[in-house]
């Protein structure tokens, strides 16, 4: 074999090596330093101003907003939010309205949960019609209902508790 080649293969193994320690290296930064919590400020669309044909566009309807008009309803009131009773953010509280809630310990969710036993995107509460349902993404280790565990999209009630590892979440009015 050549000096030219032995040297090359060298250099070549010298840097997979360092390219090793440093993926390492990112390994463990990211394992001390937990997830990176990003802003959900309004950012850009707080600064600029609207024109008025988009604000129009923009208006909800009644039937988005959960206005009503005519008799009175004898059902239950519709859901205002999401409490959470146990856990490392006991007392966040999560209002309601018609965009589904992500539950996981990704950045991205609407809820980020910091718990070994949460998955990335581990559940989501979304709206159908009038009622809440809870569906579980495939987590490694489940989502609850009371005791029961989520398997198919199930609809949540007042006052029932959603487990996922050490937090504990209740859906009130």
């Amino acid at each position: 074999m050549s000096q030219l080649s032995l040297t090359l293969l060298r250099t070549g193994f010298l840097v997979l090596l360092w390219a090793l320690v440093l993926a390492a290296i990112g390994v463990l930064r990211s394992d001390l330093y937990g997830t990176r919590v990003t802003s959900r400020g309004r950012g850009l669309t707080a600064r600029r101003r609207p024109d008025a044909r988009a604000e129009k566009l923009a208006a909800p309807s009644r039937a988005a907003t959960g206005v009503r008009t005519g008799a009175i309803s004898t059902r239950e009131a519709p859901a205002a939010h999401l409490a959470v009773i146990s856990g490392p953010l006991k007392g966040t509280i999560i209002p309601l309205g018609a965009a589904p809630i992500l539950i996981g310990r990704s950045p991205t969710c609407t809820l980020v949960i910091d718990d070994d036993y949460c998955s990335s995107k581990h559940c989501r509460v979304y709206p159908e019609g009038e009622a809440w349902f809870v569906e579980d993404l495939g987590s490694t280790n489940g989502t609850f209902l009371g005791n029961q565990k989520v398997e198919d999209p199930v609809e949540l009630r007042h006052g029932e508790r959603i487990r996922i590892g050490a937090t504990t979440l209740e859906l009130r009015a």
